[in-house]
């Protein structure tokens, strides 16, 4: 967004860069219905904040039986106490920091043992029962810190222990190293929730990034262009407002042609939009080939102009520029 005081005041800028050389950067959190694509909850923040700073505020989107998919910045014990008391169900990446061990019967470290020799390099959870070679049931034990974006009263609240559910899988694309993939889950009962299952729907959780990519690239959110921090928040309402409009008009086509809505072209969605008026009727839009696994290079292929990086505010580099003119 522009680079005046008070978006940078508000919002911040990244790190790496001096005053007057880099532009205030926005922290968005999201709730999207897998479904549909539809924005439900959009919380903006400076940019150094955590995600897990603002997910309680989106939890009263969701309802009893829901089911969140989110990456290893939402996985916490606290996070997973709190959706477990709403009755909502979480597949989370673990967290790296989390040690997950799927020997039988191995030991834990006590929750409120302190860091011992004995502890170390041992996970946390408490192993409870084996449901296959890397699917198993455990139980995660209350940190004795709490968490900084989590109230006193609320983490006292807490339950003391949850049982989970924590599973690996691997997954080798092509021309690339295998990883392995290690989750954590309040569906608990093996026989309803396969391990295959679980596998799966933790892919769907990167159908977010596209929906991102659409604002961003497609409808050109990357860049905002008001003044001041309320009309910062007006603009993006405006796009967002847009993009759950072509949202709608992909659900409609999806059904009249019979098709899943994420075979429906967003662009064509959004250029349809852009010039219809109401007595237009609704035509048929481009139906994407079926992408599963798609893998695509983040590439550019234009090259930009090659000026340097501003490492200096303007006003020193203009002072410079016609310093140097001066001498010659």
């Amino acid at each position: 967004m522009p680079d005046n005081a008070e978006l940078r005041d508000h919002f911040g800028q990244h790190g790496l860069q001096k005053a007057g050389c880099g532009f205030p950067i926005a922290h968005c959190l999201a709730l999207v219905h897998y479904g549909s694509g539809l924005m439900q909850q959009v919380l903006t923040a400076p940019w150094r904040t955590h995600d897990l700073a603002q997910a309680a505020q989106l939890h009263p989107a969701l309802e009893p039986g829901d089911v969140l998919l989110g990456d290893r910045g939402f996985c916490s014990f606290a996070h997973l106490a709190l959706l477990v008391n709403r009755h909502v169900h979480a597949i989370f990446r673990v967290h790296q920091r989390v040690l997950v061990d799927f020997t039988p019967h191995r030991p834990h470290a006590l929750a409120k043992g302190g860091k011992t020799k004995a502890s170390t390099g041992v996970p946390q959870s408490r192993w409870l029962q084996s449901l296959g070679r890397w699917d198993q049931l455990v139980q995660w034990h209350k940190p004795t810190v709490r968490p900084t974006w989590l109230s006193a009263e609320a983490y006292a609240l807490l339950p003391p222990t949850v049982q989970l559910r924590e599973l690996r899988y691997r997954v080798s694309p092509r021309g690339f190293r295998s990883q392995e993939i290690t989750l954590v889950t309040t569906h608990c009962d093996a026989k309803t929730y396969s391990y295959e299952a679980l596998c799966d729907v933790y892919r769907w959780r990167w159908t977010i990034e596209t929906c991102f990519g659409h604002l961003k690239t497609t409808m050109k959110l990357d860049v905002l262009h008001c003044q001041t921090v309320e009309g910062v928040t007006k603009e993006l309402t405006m796009f967002l407002l847009v993009y759950n409009l072509v949202r709608m008009t992909m659900l409609a086509a999806a059904k009249r042609q019979g098709v899943s809505p994420a075979r429906i072209s967003f662009i064509d969605a959004l250029r349809w939009l852009a010039t219809a008026v109401p007595s237009d009727a609704s035509r048929a839009l481009v139906v994407l080939p079926n992408r599963c696994d798609r893998s695509e290079p983040r590439v550019r292929k234009r090259h930009p102009k090659t000026y340097p990086l501003m490492t200096k505010p303007r006003a020193e580099l203009r002072q410079a520029l016609i310093a140097k003119e001066v001498r010659a």
